[in-house]
């Protein structure tokens, strides 16, 4: 007996925002099964339910591993470079802007304490 991996396939392939990738694992959320690939023809699936019982049968494997490489360069790998790039103009951490403003205070400091000694000089007076 073979597990029957056709609804993942669909799955992948028509509704891609249901998955994840993460540590060498394909992740379907909904259903919290994890599909690990360990050869072209063999995928080991993760789950709590007896799902994981049952093996693929090598062709179904091959045709799921193309589907994951299609879902993960087309929806997988564009979704994290945008995630990376939208990163790049987030509002830092509070403390990271109170870290940034003490110090451009404590860099502009000496700056201010020079125009007051020359100020402070100016109002002297002369001997």
């Amino acid at each position: 007996m073979y597990l029957e991996l056709a609804p993942a396939i669909t799955a992948l392939r028509s509704r891609p925002d249901e998955f994840e990738f993460s540590h060498d694992t394909l992740h379907h959320l909904p259903s919290r099964h994890r599909f690990r690939f360990e050869g072209e023809d063999d995928v080991r699936i993760e789950a709590l339910c007896d799902c994981s019982l049952l093996r693929a049968k090598p062709e179904q494997a091959k045709v799921f591993r193309e589907a994951y490489r299609e879902w993960h360069a087309s929806y997988w790998r564009p979704l994290q470079i945008n995630r990376e790039f939208a990163s790049h103009f987030e509002a830092p951490p509070l403390w990271r802007r109170a870290a940034i403003w003490l110090l451009q205070r404590l860099i502009a400091l000496p700056t201010a304490k020079a125009e007051t000694a020359k100020t402070a000089a100016g109002w002297q007076p002369a001997d």
